[in-house]
């Protein structure tokens, strides 16, 4: 076994410039390119040599790297870091597992032009996350109005991670018509509205965002004053959503978009808008999400069937982000996002600010026939399987703990009564006490060759700082590498190393315009070291970890899988522990996109 250890190669009355040697790796550059034995030379935050040979220098700092992996810094594009790393911008989560990049500003919701409590209201329900924590620091912190006010305010941060991020349409839409007019359907904005969102685009475009986020889908519901509402992206009309789209396509941005996930033609509009045709260009779309689901075997091969139709023979530049591990997720009672994708689940979320009116209509029997007559129709579209069979309980109060372990349906048959009456009983009785987990999609690792080898997806969607307490996949990368490493030791490789490191980095940087995922002289050094030895099952292991103000996070943990993380040429985490200065000092930087300008 190798350890990790740094020796100072110091001359005596020499100055210590900013540099290191990491030395005798297995460097994976990001591409599919054979890795190869190599040392790298950083200085000053930049990668000056990758050589085969051994490299001298008078005063770096040598890292041995032997028997490791060195890969670019992993890149993770789907988060909703926008409220945390404004109170902890370190993003430790990440950081410890090897993320260098993430990117906020998703599902039409960002931080930007909004005032305070619009963007609470827009946030906190859909994305997890406790009012109680982002209120106080948007109030504390949201001194901007702006797309440069809010870049501005980044770059003062001690981040941990680069940041990039799209624009929320929902922001901007809330911003210009005001929150009441922005969540009416009746309303329309008018041409001097548009004008006004189109040029909060520019703005933003021209400040290094990557694009715009838009959102469709019914399941997303406002908080606080106008609880149970449609973010506004939602409700705008198609003019409108084209007149944004036109500005994203001149300017060669990107356009991130969630359709109606329980309405499967809507994916068609983002494919259609990501179509070249006579002489409107391509545009570079992603859309949530690629799984295989339980609940619907058959969507993942459909949609990637239409997404090679409309990459092939549309001109189009669309990608699903693939969701790359099982989709397990964990739930207090019915809080849980699922339950809004059909109409007896979405209104006992509705009700629950009224604890004892939701009581009283989960206990009626019309409610329970209607619950039951959507819990039975196998047909509708749909991402949860809808099967308390398949949902089993992690922890329950006394006099319930032997129930740990069941599912609903063992419990229901104990109590001779249909699934759904059980589980509502438990939920009025226990309300968030009863904590159940199930497994929506991705549940069989050794399936997983076609999700991981379709060119269609791009990896990521980890929603990373929200749904706290339901999911945990902030080490994303780390698990897709050790299924990669089972599937090499079963014989029966799922891809190479080399493209696995690839899928993790470098497509990632170029699908979204980003300078980064790519270890080359000349570049910045994000790097990691991965102790392959050290990738164990762990990486796949829940617990519990403090996240804000006394609220506890779901997380992945094996702080033995990576060695290093590296950030602008900065060492952010090592051997176990962070660096003394991480979270004071800082490590990352505002990413500027790559378009046109």
């Amino acid at each position: 076994m190798s350890f990790l250890f740094v020796t100072s190669h110091k001359l005596p009355n020499q100055s210590i410039m900013n540099a290191y040697i990491i030395a005798n790796g297995l460097v994976f550059d990001g591409t599919p390119n054979p890795a190869r034995q190599a040392n790298i030379l950083v200085e000053d935050g930049i990668i000056s040599k990758i050589s085969e040979q051994p490299i001298n220098h008078p005063t770096a700092k040598v890292i041995d790297a032997t028997g490791k992996w060195v890969t670019p810094g992993f890149i993770d594009n789907h988060t909703h870091y926008d409220g945390e790393m404004l109170v902890k911008p370190g993003l430790g989560e990440s950081v410890r597992h090897g993320v260098s990049t993430v990117v906020v500003g998703g599902c039409s919701l960002s931080f930007v032009y909004a005032d305070v409590e619009d963007c609470c209201d827009m946030f906190t329900r859909v994305e997890a996350f406790p009012r109680e924590v982002l209120n106080p620091i948007l109030v504390k912190q949201k001194s901007w109005n702006n797309a440069k006010g809010w870049v501005d305010h980044i770059n003062r941060l001690p981040l941990g991670p680069n940041v990039a991020s799209f624009l929320g349409h929902s922001d901007i839409r809330a911003a210009v018509m005001g929150i009441d007019r922005s969540l009416n359907e009746k309303e329309k904005p008018t041409k001097a509205e548009i004008d006004k969102m189109k040029q909060y685009l520019e703005d933003a475009l021209d400040e290094g965002f990557i694009g715009i986020s838009m959102q469709h889908n019914p399941w997303d519901k406002m908080d606080g004053r106008h609880w149970s509402k449609l973010l506004p992206a939602a409700y705008s009309k198609m003019s409108e959503r084209h007149a944004l789209t036109k500005i994203v396509r001149r300017r060669e941005a990107h356009l991130q978009g969630v359709p109606n996930l329980v309405n499967r033609v809507a994916a068609l509009w983002y494919m259609t808008q990501s179509s070249a045709f006579f002489w409107r260009k391509k545009l570079k779309t992603s859309m949530v999400a690629m799984m295989d689901l339980k609940g619907d075997p058959y969507i993942r091969s459909l949609i990637s069937g239409l997404s090679s139709f409309f990459n092939k023979l549309m001109g189009a530049d669309f990608r699903m982000q693939a969701f790359p591990v099982p989709f397990r997720v964990l739930a207090q009672g019915m809080e849980l996002v699922i339950f809004e994708e059909f109409p007896a689940g979405e209104l006992a979320i509705h009700l629950s600010k009224d604890p004892n009116k939701r009581d009283m209509t989960l206990s009626d029997p019309e409610y329970r026939k209607k619950f039951k007559k959507n819990y039975g129709n196998k047909l509708a579209p749909k991402v949860w399987q809808k099967d308390f069979g398949d949902a089993y309980v992690r922890n329950a109060p006394e006099p319930y703990k032997s129930w740990i372990g069941k599912s609903f349906m063992d419990i229901a048959n104990e109590r001779n009564q249909h699934p759904v009456d059980t589980f509502l009983d438990l939920v009025i009785e226990m309300d968030k006490q009863i904590e159940w987990e199930t497994t929506i999609g991705n549940q069989d690792p050794t399936r997983y060759k076609p999700l991981y080898n379709d060119l269609n997806g791009i990896i990521g969607f980890a929603d990373s700082g929200a749904h706290i307490n339901n999911m945990a996949f902030y080490n994303f990368p780390l698990r897709v590498i050790k299924y990669v490493k089972d599937s090499h030791e079963r014989g029966e490789p799922i891809m190479s190393y080399e493209k696995t490191v690839w899928r993790l980095t470098k497509e990632i940087g170029d699908f979204f315009n980003l300078d980064a995922g790519h270890l080359a002289e000349g570049k910045r050094a994000d790097i990691n070291i991965i102790d392959f030895d050290n990738l164990t099952d762990e990486v796949h292991e829940y617990h519990e970890a403090e996240f804000l103000h006394g609220c506890n996070r779901l997380v992945n943990r094996n702080d033995k899988a990576v060695s290093m993380t590296m950030i602008n040429g900065k060492i952010a985490w090592q051997n176990g522990d962070f660096s003394p200065e991480f979270g004071t000092e800082t490590y990352g930087q505002f990413l500027k996109a790559d378009h046109i300008y």
